[in-house]
């Protein structure tokens, strides 16, 4: 891979990771960006108690249809046959989501062992 290329996915990553942070969530940039087998992937981050792998991939204009579904979206949701179906939304979106769920988790994870009963959120 050529200097230009990784220097484009570095950026990237600390694009993704900063958006993350900036949005409440404490992700970060896997050292090497996943070229270590023992390392995968190119961002860890928090999941309702769990570290999960992120891949970023950035390109110049290939993602163009899933913008143009998104548009006016909260959320696009896609399927290819036989494959898993996909949810796409807007970083800062998906930030705040998981943030919420991870903050909701770490109430319940405390109020547990301090021996508390947490009610849920009204809707």
């Amino acid at each position: 891979m050529g200097k230009k290329s990784k220097d484009k996915g570095y950026r990237g990553e600390r694009y993704f990771v900063d958006g993350l942070n900036k949005g409440g969530v404490a992700a970060k940039r896997v050292p090497l960006s996943g070229a270590l087998v023992e390392m995968p992937g190119d961002i860890t981050l928090p999941w309702l108690g769990r570290k999960k792998l992120g891949e970023a991939k950035l390109r110049a204009d290939g993602f163009k249809e899933i913008y143009k579904w998104l548009k006016d979206r909260d959320v696009l949701f896609i399927k290819a046959d036989r494959k898993d179906g996909l949810a796409v939304m807007r970083l800062a979106d998906f930030a705040e989501l998981l943030k919420a769920a991870n903050d909701a988790a770490d109430e319940k994870e405390q109020a547990a062992f301090l021996g508390r009963r947490v009610e849920p959120l009204a809707a």
